[in-house]
C-alpha cells in the first residue's frame, strides 16, 4: 500500500460530523458496493444490507429514528448508509458458497443464538469495509449507532427480513467541523504478541 493511500483511509482520516454541500452520485454509491463485497466473511456468507438514504423524503422517514445529537450531522450529510444485515442470508448461499451446496442447509440450522452472533461480527465486518472502500474514493465517514433500531427497520425494511445495526454518514467532510482527534491505546496496551 502506498503511503499516500495509508494516510488516506487510516493516518489522515477522521470521523466527520458536519459535511459540504457536494452531492454523491448513484455511480459511486455502486463503485463503493463492488469494493466492499469482495471483502471476507465467514463463508462468505456476506449477510449485509446497505440502504443508502439520499432523497429528501427518505431523509424524513430517518430523522424520528435518530438520536438528537444525531439528528443535524446526518440531515446535512450526502448519504447516509444503513448497514443491516439479513435473517434470511442463508438462502443466498448456493450462489456465494457453490463448492458446497448444502452450506445454507447448515447455517439455517445453526442455533438461533450462534447464526445470530455470526450475522452481526460479519455484517459489522462488511460495516468496516464499506468505511475503508469510501474513504479509498475520497469520501468521509461519519459512523455512528445513536439511533432507534426498531424504528429503523419498521421504516426502511418492514418488507424484507434485515436488521439494522449501524448507520454510516457518507459525503466530503467540512473540516471546520471537525473536534480535536481523540487518544488511542498504544501497542504495548492493546496488543500481545504470543
Amino acid at each position: 500500500m502506498s503511503d499516500q493511500l495509508l494516510q488516506q483511509i487510516f493516518l489522515e482520516a477522521r470521523t466527520h460530523n458536519g459535511w459540504l454541500d457536494e452531492p454523491i452520485d448513484d455511480a459511486t454509491l455502486h463503485r463503493l458496493y463492488e469494493a466492499l463485497r469482495l471483502g471476507p466473511t465467514a463463508a462468505n456468507s456476506v449477510p449485509a444490507r446497505i440502504v443508502f438514504v439520499k432523497s429528501p423524503e427518505a431523509k424524513e422517514r430517518l430523522r424520528p429514528c435518530l438520536a438528537e445529537g444525531n439528528v443535524e450531522k446526518t440531515m446535512s450529510a450526502p448519504v447516509t448508509a444503513i448497514i443491516a444485515y439479513d435473517t434470511r442470508f442463508h438462502e443466498k448461499m448456493p450462489k456465494l458458497f457453490p463448492a458446497r451446496p448444502t452450506m445454507g442447509e447448515i447455517l439455517a440450522g445453526m442455533p438461533p443464538e450462534h447464526r445470530d452472533f455470526m450475522l452481526l461480527q460479519n455484517a459489522s465486518l462488511q460495516a468496516g469495509y464499506l468505511i475503508l472502500a469510501a474513504r479509498a474514493l475520497g469520501l468521509d465517514c461519519g459512523p455512528m449507532a445513536g439511533f432507534d433500531r426498531e424504528k429503523v427497520d419498521a421504516a426502511f425494511f418492514a418488507d424484507v427480513p434485515w436488521k439494522s445495526i449501524l448507520l454510516v454518514n457518507l459525503g466530503h467532510g467540512d473540516p471546520t467541523k471537525l473536534f480535536p482527534r481523540n487518544p488511542r491505546l498504544d501497542f504495548d496496551e492493546a496488543c500481545r504478541i504470543a
